[in-house]
């Protein structure tokens, strides 16, 4: 069949495995890989990204265009983003559960979704009887898959009853192996010194396990009948066996070899085979020996290759073997039955014409095997994964529309402590707790709210305004922010941001409430907890304490508290704005991160409250330079993603976006607004806003309409449908702030003729 056919349309892959010349089976298979795909299909662009054990140790060739140090989180991220941005039109991972790093290999996972591809996934080990880990790994794979390649058909049992995996997701393609001309291996023995001998092999890294005592213990027998016979166990050490002890295996081995009396008959070759060499030093062997131990091996390389090279096979049925060797194309022998290799081993070495006749069924099962064939079973399964990915439809402009705000889902994640933090989609996540950022959100939401039942906004704001008041721990003069299920502190004293978003939640509260009571509370708490403002170091921080004593100054004019908190860290937010800029760089500081719009929110607001033309000027300029960070190149509102964070003097990414970051920005337009009366910013908050409902990268709505919830962002492969407090905070705060801009603009409009927003 011809390439350019079988492609149909696939120019560009992406392959993540181990690569050559790191010294282990899994790198021999990639490259092995790539180099047929190569071969097969010459106009496909195969991006190798190689897992990396040891950085700095290997000279990989052109092909690795990245490499993804093991232990390192961030690398995975890092290679995905560039895969999302390379071209590759499907990633296709080798996996085992010992090359990639986290628990059970569980990084990989953060590189699969970021490069947001569909994805094949070649399993070079499926486990029976996984830890709970593995297990999560290997189920969230199969979620993520659009297709998964086994090498034998009982990984595919295996998937099917064990991990519950669709039949249809599961396809079973041999290991390949190279494609050589059937030889009589005396025409190859000369070279390694082997002339005139009977030649047994076994071939792989050197490790317990393999079950070569089985052999050896099966050697004085085999010797008696054959004096030529040599067994060779050909493969250097397992590097982590080696870092553990040295030689110590090998050396025990060659011991039970001389005490056995078989030492000259038992050769070891200590080194990494490249893989031409392999080849012939498997020709040169009369037999091929696998005695291994783990009877649910489901894949075996070397075994592959003997079968494809003709070998006469004598193995322990593991599960590989059973397949590969069924129906009469190898001899199957119990597993540690020494007795058993000795008899088989001895019936082919004695009969040249049973040795032939195995070797001619093996090299018949083997042109099934071959690479090039291996190499288009597995680009048609790419393929049809690249076809199946979802086409998105164009963008379609999205009404300009607002939500009414509706408490449902913040009183599904509520209860007579507060606000719990986390849900598993939507259903609260109790392992979680609480945590005070939500509950003074929740708070001030309820201040918010129009139109809301007294007695529902009466006993929500009470059970929120309790949360806050017994988060304050006196002794420390800070509020503990993170509250177990069972109502015991996680600490004495919760971050900087906390504290400063809890003082500022008492100011609106002190100025918004609807109730005299809660006004007074909220009043009585500021007064005795807003000093510790005064100590706080974090921007953020400190932008939430003016924005709660902005609120205040509202609430009680010449509160003289908040005028200190007002007066003290705007001018520290200038000499920070002065340290970090660059021409191309109009912020606060050398990073983005998160709720970035309430810093020029906060200078807005204290800008105001003072009469300060300069702030109000900073506020709007350092707003319009955000926003140009969070619009993208089509116009809609793009979050500053969460991968961002923390990247000095760096263009923002674009996930994982999050809902905290388009209230803020709300908001902050909405500051610009009423410190301006420029119309723009209500443009502004309304492109922000409508990010809720769909006018985002991946036209997507996070509001859930039905019951005022909100997603917890925007992943590169779609929407995380948990539903946190902070999500559905974000929303239905964003849905008051627009409404309120929309009652103020509609006010003005009744007196000039402006228009109304929706």
């Amino acid at each position: 069949m011809d390439g350019a056919v079988m492609t149909d349309g696939v120019t560009r892959i992406a392959l993540l495995g181990n690569f050559l010349p790191r010294k282990c089976g899994i790198a021999t298979f990639t490259t092995d890989t790539y180099t047929a795909l190569r071969h097969r299909f010459p106009d496909v662009a195969i991006d190798v990204y190689a897992m990396d054990d040891h950085v700095g140790r290997y000279d990989y060739p052109d092909a690795v265009v990245g490499t993804v140090p093991q232990n390192d989180l961030s690398a995975y991220i890092e290679t995905g983003r560039t895969i999302a941005d390379s071209g590759a039109q499907a990633l296709w991972v080798q996996h085992e559960y010992g090359i990639y790093g986290g628990e059970a290999g569980a990084h990989v996972l953060a590189l699969i979704d970021r490069a947001g591809l569909p994805l094949i996934v070649t399993l070079h080990t499926v486990l029976e009887k996984p830890s709970a880990q593995e297990r999560s790994v290997l189920e969230s794979l199969l979620r993520r898959a659009a297709k998964v390649i086994v090498m034998a058909e009982r990984g595919r049992e295996i998937l099917t009853r064990i991990y519950g995996a669709p039949p249809r997701l599961v396809s079973v393609i041999p290991h390949g192996v190279p494609d050589r001309d059937f030889a009589d291996p005396d025409t190859f023995k000369a070279r390694f010194g082997w002339k005139g001998k009977r030649v047994i092999l076994t071939f792989g890294l050197l490790a317990p396990g393999k079950g070569i005592e089985t052999i050896i213990t099966a050697m004085p027998t085999v010797v008696a009948r054959h004096p030529d016979a040599v067994y060779v166990v050909l493969g250097a050490t397992h590097p982590n066996l080696v870092a553990h002890e040295g030689e110590k295996y090998r050396d025990g081995l060659k011991a039970q070899a001389r005490e056995l009396g078989v030492g000259a008959n038992v050769a070891f070759i200590d080194a990494f085979v490249e893989h031409n060499d392999l080849i012939d030093y498997l020709q040169a062997a009369d037999i091929y020996a696998t005695p291994y131990l783990n009877p649910a091996q489901i894949t075996s390389g070397t075994l592959s290759y003997a079968v494809g090279v003709g070998k006469a096979v004598v193995s322990t049925p593991y599960v590989h073997a059973t397949e590969i060797l069924a129906d009469g194309h190898g001899v199957l022998v119990d597993f540690r039955d020494a007795e058993a290799f000795a008899r088989e081993i001895n019936d082919l070495l004695g009969s040249e014409r049973n040795i032939t006749r195995l070797s001619e069924r093996a090299y018949a099962r083997g042109r099934t095997m071959i690479w090039p064939r291996v190499v288009e079973q597995a680009m048609e399964e790419i393929v049809a994964a690249v076809e199946a990915k979802p086409r998105r439809l164009p963008s379609q402009p999205i009404a300009t529309r607002i939500l009414p705000p509706d408490i449902a889902a913040v009183e599904r994640m509520s209860d007579a402590t507060g606000m719990l933090q986390h849900a598993i989609y939507s259903v609260p996540d109790r392992r979680h707790g609480y945590c005070i950022d939500d509950n003074a959100r929740a708070l001030m939401l309820m201040t918010a709210v129009p139109d809301l039942d007294p007695e529902v906004r009466d006993r929500w704001t009470t059970i929120y305004a309790s949360f806050v008041q017994y988060a304050w721990n006196p002794d420390k003069r800070r509020f503990r922010n993170f509250m177990n299920f069972d109502r015991t502190w996680c600490e004495d004293e919760g971050s900087e941001d906390s504290n400063g978003r809890t003082i500022w939640a008492l100011g609106v509260v002190a100025r918004d409430a609807h109730e005299a009571k809660h006004r007074a509370w909220a009043t009585a708490m500021f007064d005795a907890t807003a000093s510790l403002s005064l100590d706080l170091g974090s921007p953020r921080a400190q932008s939430f304490a003016m924005l709660g004593a902005a609120a205040m100054v509202q609430a009680s004019p010449g509160h003289r508290l908040s005028l200190e908190i007002l007066k003290r860290f705007p001018d520290q937010h200038l000499a920070l704005l002065d340290a970090a800029r660059r021409p191309e760089w109009g912020w606060f500081e050398i990073v983005l991160a998160y709720d970035n719009a309430r810093l020029p929110e906060a200078l807005l607001r204290a800008g105001k409250a003072l009469g300060r033309a300069d702030l109000i000027a900073c506020g709007v300029s350092t707003l319009e330079w955000i926003m140009t960070k969070q619009t993208a190149p089509e116009g809609h509102f793009r979050a500053v993603g969460s991968e961002s964070f923390g990247r000095a003097y760096a263009e923002p990414l674009p996930f994982d976006q999050q809902p905290l970051e388009a209230v803020a920005t709300v908001d902050a337009c909405a500051a610009a607004y009423d410190a301006t009366g420029d119309l723009r910013w209500v443009d502004e908050a309304n492109r922000a806003y409508q990010w809720f409902l769909g006018a985002n990268d991946l036209d997507l709505p996070l509001a859930t309409q039905a019951d005022g919830g909100c997603f917890d962002g925007l992943m590169p492969g779609g929407l995380n449908r948990n539903q946190g407090a902070e999500s559905i905070l974000a929303l239905q705060m964003a849905s008051c702030a627009i409404s309120g801009l929309s009652q103020r603009v509609g006010n003005v409009a009744g007196t000039d003729g402006r228009r109304r927003l929706g």
